[in-house]
């Protein structure tokens, strides 16, 4: 992996089991980022492009926070190389896990409230809430909004993620775990919450290109495959089989179709075509609440083949299944 040296500002490679630690900036593209071509620029023309400011004030943060290198996705993967780009986007998840802290731009704060930022809005600041230690906010002119652990009941509201799930290894703070029951809860991996929740979490998000939609949840449900870019949709229905073959969870089958009002349809010709798979994360709207029935006896491993799914389910008898 390669990382920006906050003072030289030039890129060094690592092997990712001997990587430096590093900050990681999360946030959403805009005009004149800077790319991977414009840091290796002797010139330094692209302090002009609008972006620069972006890593300027993340490297000073970094500074701040003791780090020496930072990890920023417009400039530390070379995007003209198709296997680099798999290979990170693949990646991702992790290195987003395994950095020091994770710094999230919001560039729209305070011009806006922090809950209708449009960092929420985007598929791939999804993984970027989610994965790292640590999670601090900052607004348009970086000044410091708040940790994770901090605002969480303020994201929670805003992403529909259950506020156990976004304590991560960060919160020690009881508060991220007050649900306003005057009890203590325990913080929760995310892969422990269901496939339909995990989904749901991802339902109003947005991505440029249609594939990024099921390429920015690889993490999430920690799959991994190819990318094909030119497949749209067939990227997520992808997705789905990889989910299948990893884990024995029906409520991948919960979702439910959407007309453009948001109600659920209950004839519609979209179903033929779309079979048993979703067609996105939108369908799992309002899942958010599934939980996974529990594996014993009564599971059985369930498959897709070229005729369907094969699965046997037990059957609900009062308190006892068969």
């Amino acid at each position: 992996m390669r990382l920006l040296n906050v003072h030289t500002l030039l890129l060094e490679e690592f092997n990712e089991s001997k990587a430096p630690p590093y900050a990681i900036l999360s946030h959403t593209w805009g005009e004149g980022e800077v790319t991977f071509d414009d840091i290796q620029d002797t010139s330094d023309k692209y302090t002009k492009k609008a972006g620069y400011e972006k890593i300027h004030s993340t490297c000073k943060q970094a500074i701040s926070d003791k780090l020496e290198y930072v990890w920023i996705d417009t400039c530390c993967i070379d995007k003209s190389s198709s296997a680099e780009l798999s290979e990170s986007i693949n990646s991702m998840f992790r290195w987003y896990e395994k950095a020091e802290i994770c710094y999230a731009f919001l560039a729209d704060v305070p011009e806006i409230p922090f809950r209708m930022s449009r960092w929420f809005t985007r598929g791939w600041t999804l993984q970027e809430l989610l994965a790292p230690r640590k999670v601090v906010f900052f607004g348009a002119d970086w000044s410091f909004i708040g940790t994770r652990a901090e605002l969480n009941e303020k994201i929670s509201e805003a992403t529909g993620i259950d506020r156990m799930f976004l304590c991560n290894g960060e919160a020690r703070d009881p508060h991220a775990f007050d649900h306003g029951d005057g009890k203590q809860h325990p913080s929760l991996s995310i892969h422990k919450a269901s496939i339909a929740a995990r989904m749901s979490w991802a339902s109003s998000r947005e991505t440029t290109r249609p594939e990024d939609m099921a390429y920015c949840l690889f993490g999430l449900f920690d799959v991994n495959m190819p990318l094909i870019y030119g497949e749209g949709q067939k990227a997520f229905l992808r997705l789905q089989e990889e989910i299948i073959k990893r884990y024995n969870d029906h409520s991948i089958f919960a979702w439910i179709i959407q007309n453009k009002l948001g109600s659920a349809k209950k004839h519609d010709d979209s179903v033929s075509r779309s079979g048993i798979l979703a067609l996105s994360p939108a369908a799992f709207s309002g899942c958010g609440s599934i939980i996974s029935f529990p594996i014993s006896s009564h599971s059985s491993p369930f498959n897709v083949t070229n005729q369907g799914v094969q699965i046997r389910l037990p059957i609900s008898n009062g308190d006892k299944f068969r």
